[in-house]
Formats: C-alpha cells, structure tokens, sequence
C-alpha cells in the first residue's frame, strides 16, 4: 500500500479493482486543517482510457510491482503488435491501442523494454528518438528561408513536417512523442 501523496510517474496502483498506470502525478500540501491533496493522471491498463483524478494526500492505494523484460518487436496484425522474449522465445500480443501512436514506429527486430504487471503487458517504452530514412518529399528549395516547412514522408509510412533543406534518402532524427523533426543525422562524407 501506498499513500496518495506518494505517487510518482511510471508506478502502476490498483483502484477500485481496476489496475492503472500512473502518467503524471503533482502533490499538493494543505494548509492548516486542510489536508493535501495529489493531483494524478492515470492510464487504465484495460481500455487504454486516462482519467484525471485527486485523491486525498492520506489515501491509500494498492501499488502493483512493474517489471521491465527486453524484447524484439516482430510483427503487427490488424489490432496488435508481437514481441519476442530474446532469452526464452516466448511470444506475447500487445494491443495497438496501448501501445498508442508510437506503434508506427516499431521496425522489424527493434529491442525495446516492455513493462508488465504480473503477467500482463502494460506498456512498451520508445527511445525519445529514432533515426528514420525520407522516403519522399518535394526536392529542396535553397532560395527560401530555413524556417518554413514542408511536409515528408518517412519509411515508416509517418508523414512530419521538416525543413526545406531535407531531401529523399535524408536520414532524420524525429522525437518520438510529438512526431516532430529534430535534425539531420550526419553521415560520413558530408
């Protein structure tokens, strides 16, 4: 059990009888006879819906062990994504909507940690960037100013805005969250 003013990021509780995962979490101290109260944003781990909640700073809640396991991304059906367990070939399904829109972005092969309670997967963790190829784009404008955008598409099937200067075979780093071009990655040569 762990008190309300006590939760952080990353934790999973279970409300209620509904298992949740903590996405942010403020704590806000009371004045006088006034208790505080912990702002909290959770994720429910069974319809991938988030709720906003305060809970009085002495409530006590159920927290949930979280186990992080190392596996390779292999393939997405229709409605779920399958990773490998490296050690062991043991093979699980995660639903697309918990993974979110960062499921665009899984590559055939791509190591990345998944987070479990128990036995069941809660949420797969994506670097903040990935290295990604431009598939296409208008050609570059060299006369207009490097501050307006155009839109390209990248290997992935992900369209992002980018400056001008970006061209077809251009590797780019792209934060992975906002979906947002970072810079050009340099190769040998240039």
């Amino acid at each position: 059990m762990v008190h309300a003013s006590q939760l952080r990021a990353g934790m999973a509780i279970r409300h209620e009888g509904t298992i949740y995962k903590v996405i942010a979490a403020d704590y806000h101290g009371g004045q006088g006879k006034m208790g505080g109260a912990a702002h909290v944003r959770l994720k429910n781990l069974s319809t991938g819906a988030f709720w906003e909640h305060n809970f009085r700073a002495d409530i006590k809640l159920e927290d949930l062990a979280v186990e992080k396991q190392s596996m390779d991304f292999l393939y997405t059906d229709e409605d779920h994504c399958y990773f490998m367990n490296a050690d062991n070939y043991e093979q699980i399904g995660i639903a697309a909507s918990l993974i979110g829109p960062q499921a665009r972005f899984l590559v055939a092969q791509m190591r990345l940690p998944v987070e479990f309670v128990g036995e069941q997967p809660v949420s797969v963790l994506f670097p903040e960037m990935i290295e990604l190829r431009v598939v296409d784009t208008t050609p570059p404008v060299h006369q207009q100013q490097d501050s307006t955008l155009k839109s390209a598409q990248l290997e992935n099937g992900v369209e992002i805005m980018v400056p001008q200067f970006i061209k077809v075979g251009d590797l780019i780093r792209v934060d992975v969250e906002h979906l947002k071009y970072m810079e050009r990655v340099k190769t040998p040569g240039r």
